[in-house]
């Protein structure tokens, strides 16, 4: 039997990994945060009220094993002189007509995902638009991934809510399912506030994380981010994760150890990049996991990513431990 990982996240580190990682003799689920509410996301999640797609699409085109032509159409992006589809990726807007075709966005993903050849599972982490709240270090509460994003401010915790924020909120049951089952967990790369946190907070999702045997292994960020975790070492990074999952659950962290060139990143570019991680493999260790040190930095694009290939057999390097 394959073993079984589970990969939760968001945001644009997930495909980095899943690319890399859906090529070893594994089975595969990624577990996506439906809790964005910005850029092409947000308009139509605001008109028409489903998950935003745009995490979700770009999992599907890393897992996906079609025709390249097929996936350059999907993840086309209109230009800003198309007034009514400005901005818009095709992918997202197949993912809402879906959404409307088959009622929920659970049952649509699986269904594109059969029409894309997927190498595993994508499972939106819930079946409804969820939306962040966070409350900052000065006690300020603010809503919308995209409102607290941009208050450039240090966030003590996050939680999720309905829509309406009177229902309970609850995942879907096939990813508590995947979770039970796995052999490994991996979180992010990405966004830790924004990107993984919102999958985490779920009840059921933390509890079943709680439970597991499963290895679980954190992807620290190589940079930090501007307002969220500014001057956050890679084990606060790892404290704030198991804080919020309720226990110390964290078997490994993988960290960068290459340096960042001072006069590499363009922070123009990449405004909410602040610097790079630094190191704390003795805070790490009071945590109960493993810091496992190495090169896993690559630079492209004048910013500073992981290395999917290096990071995706490192994991499977732990899976054989």
């Amino acid at each position: 039997m394959k073993p079984k990982i589970v990969i939760i996240g968001g945001g644009s580190g997930l495909p980095v990994i899943i690319r890399p990682l859906i090529k070893y003799d594994i089975d595969l689920s990624a577990i996506v945060t439906v809790a964005d509410d910005g850029g092409s996301s947000g308009v139509l999640r605001n008109y028409i009220n489903i998950v935003p797609p745009g995490d979700i699409r770009n999992i599907l085109a890393a897992m996906a094993d079609v025709d390249p032509e097929i996936l350059k159409i999907f993840q086309y992006r209109f230009n800003s002189q198309d007034d009514f589809f400005a901005q818009h990726a095709v992918g997202n807007l197949l993912i809402a007509a879906m959404t409307e075709m088959y009622g929920n966005i659970f049952d649509a993903v699986q269904k594109l995902s059969i029409l894309l050849k997927i190498k595993g599972h994508i499972y939106p982490v819930a079946n409804e638009p969820l939306v962040l709240n966070a409350r900052f270090d000065d006690g300020q509460q603010l809503t919308g991934e995209a409102e607290i994003t941009a208050a450039h401010k240090a966030i003590q915790e996050v939680w999720v809510t309905n829509e309406d924020a009177k229902r309970p909120v609850h995942a879907s049951p096939d990813v508590v399912e995947a979770i039970l089952a796995a052999d490994m967990i991996v979180y992010g790369p990405g966004s830790l506030f924004t990107s993984i946190l919102p999958n985490v907070v779920l009840p059921e999702v933390r509890q079943s994380l709680q439970q597991i045997a499963a290895k679980q292994v954190y992807i620290a960020n190589i940079m930090t981010q501007k307002g969220e975790t500014d001057a956050y070492t890679d084990a606060q990074h790892l404290a704030a994760l198991n804080r919020h999952i309720g226990q110390p659950v964290i078997n490994y962290l993988l960290t960068n150890a290459s340096p960042v060139p001072a006069d590499f990143v363009d922070y123009q570019k990449w405004t909410e990049l602040s610097q790079q991680v630094v190191q704390d493999p003795i805070g790490v260790k009071k945590q109960g996991a493993i810091s496992l040190s190495g090169d896993y930095l690559q630079l492209r694009d004048a910013g500073a990513f992981h290395d999917g290939q290096k990071v995706s057999a490192e994991l499977m390097k732990i899976l054989e431990l």
